[in-house]
């Protein structure tokens, strides 16, 4: 897959529109792949996409085109990132999640359960489930804040980013799943805690970006793949939706998120641009491994068939076909080393007279580097082809254990720098009040013996009363001091 992946669901109907009277539908069916599209000046607009839901699209219908793909090669070490965008309203939550996470029938399950049921069943396809390692973390961004939803406590997760990595969210909870049935217990709980909201467009709107990570470990720690699924919240007019309040602020940065990755997907499929604003959200800092091709992408864009939601379901159809000319090269996690070791075989296999020869050569070449990874890539790439290649346990030992031992320090040092960052924040603010403290107590002590000596007199009459006006001025200076430091 060289492009993202993008797909168009029309949702049926929904109540509101059919009480209003608007049951016509704005497009018109070409093939499963292409509509034409009115607008509400009943202008024409051709849309081509790699696949269209309409109405009557079953919910594995969604999951086995988008979703099923990316699930497998997961497993075999390719990243993949599934997001749903859209007006609110128009089916997001529905497609990713289902009515319900739990307890609904086999018809209606959303994208989410169906995922845990495919992963855990390829797993077991490829070496057997006792091998495997899998975790899942979520997270939702609201008000630009990124929030732990297994532990409500920790809303201030930071996105961070290692070289060899990628992106990754420092300080979630990460949950060990053994089976699709623990998975959408854990789920439900987190779902719980995220952010909704009513508004006339939708009785539970959601009122944030929605972050599911699941990471498949081998048995000895290293990541295998990784999958993101993503719910973003609904673009929306004020308008429409009657935000006031604390809802129009959530409104506001909504659209703002949603805005910058717009102006992302832009600057991918612009000449002109060589800076792609990847930093200017927590959401698009977020998918940067998705979009910025280290990831197989497939974007799910969700529409109203109805003429009056055509603005909006013409400005989601905009988006998808703007998506859909990113070109990305979804890799491996050890990329750099494949390539490498594919031009090593290249360079090598015509003048070797045996397997064992150019696996001999190969790993002597690769002995110098001491990376596992690239051991691993030979493993796959030699099996393909049928080819017995066995490096010695030595190698692969080191090698693992420099690895390890590089990631362990890389994470413990951005923690480190999270604790210091804190400390120094606080006695800063210590400082300040200290500071404020000494400031207070020179003037007042300056200006009590500047009012003493002014009142002083030769006549004891005269100094008498005159010490007892001095004493209700230094009063007065005290008071005035004390307020004077409540406002430093």
């Amino acid at each position: 897959m060289s492009n993202v992946t993008v797909s168009v669901r029309f949702r049926p109907f929904n109540s509101r529109e059919k009480r209003e009277g608007s049951d016509s539908v704005c497009f018109q069916i070409m093939d499963e792949e292409s509509f034409l599209f009115k607008d509400e000046k009943e202008e024409e607009h051709a849309f081509s996409f790699d696949r269209v839901f309409y109405q009557r699209s079953t919910q594995a219908d969604v999951y086995n085109f988008m979703a099923k793909p990316i699930v497998k090669d997961a497993v075999n070490g390719i990243n993949g990132t599934i997001i749903t965008y859209g007006q609110t309203g128009a089916g997001k939550t529905y497609s990713m999640e289902g009515p319900s996470i739990l307890g609904c029938d086999e018809q209606q399950k959303g994208i989410l359960p169906r995922v845990f049921e495919g992963l855990f069943e390829s797993i077991k396809c490829v070496d057997g489930v006792a091998k495997y390692t899998v975790k899942l973390s979520m997270v939702e961004i609201y008000m630009e804040k990124i929030r732990d939803l297994f532990d409500t406590s920790n809303d201030y997760v930071q996105v961070k980013e290692i070289k060899g990595q990628g992106i990754f969210l420092l300080g979630t909870t990460e949950i060990c799943i053994i089976n699709p049935e623990e998975a959408l217990s854990y789920l439900s709980e987190g779902i719980a805690n995220r952010a909704v909201g009513e508004t006339q467009m939708n009785m539970a709107s959601s009122r944030s970006h929605c972050i599911f990570v699941i990471s498949i470990q081998e048995t000895d720690q290293r990541v295998r793949g990784k999958l993101i699924l993503v719910d973003l919240a609904g673009n929306e007019k004020v308008e429409k939706t009657g935000a006031e309040g604390r809802v129009l602020e959530e409104a506001k940065n909504i659209n703002k998120s949603l805005s910058a990755l717009g102006n992302v997907i832009k600057a991918l499929t612009s000449d002109k641009t060589n800076h792609v604003p990847f930093r200017d959200s927590k959401l698009t800092r977020i998918l940067q491994d998705s979009l910025g091709g280290n990831s197989r992408t497939a974007l799910l864009c969700c529409c109203s068939p109805s003429f009056l939601n055509a603005s909006e379901s013409l400005s989601t159809l905009r988006f998808g076909a703007r998506t859909k000319q990113v070109r990305i090269s979804p890799r491996f996690n050890c990329n750099e080393d494949k390539v490498k070791v594919k031009q090593e075989i290249l360079k090598y296999e015509t003048n070797c007279h045996s397997s064992s020869e150019l696996s001999n050569i190969i790993l002597h070449k690769l002995k110098e580097n001491l990376n596992v990874e690239v051991v691993n890539t030979l493993k796959e790439l030699f099996t393909m082809g049928g080819i017995i290649f066995d490096p010695p346990e030595q190698f692969e030992d080191l090698a693992l254990a420099a690895d390890e031992a590089i990631n362990q320090t890389l994470l413990s040092l951005h923690q480190t720098v999270e604790v210091l960052s804190k400390a120094v924040e606080q006695l800063t603010m210590e400082n300040i009040a200290l500071k404020s403290k000494v400031y207070t107590t020179t003037y007042l002590k300056a200006n009590a013996i500047g009012s003493s000596n002014l009142h002083c007199s030769d006549s004891n009459m005269e100094r008498g009363n005159k010490f007892s006006v001095s004493i209700l001025r230094i009063g007065g200076l005290v008071s005035n001091g004390i307020y004077i430091w409540r406002m430093v």
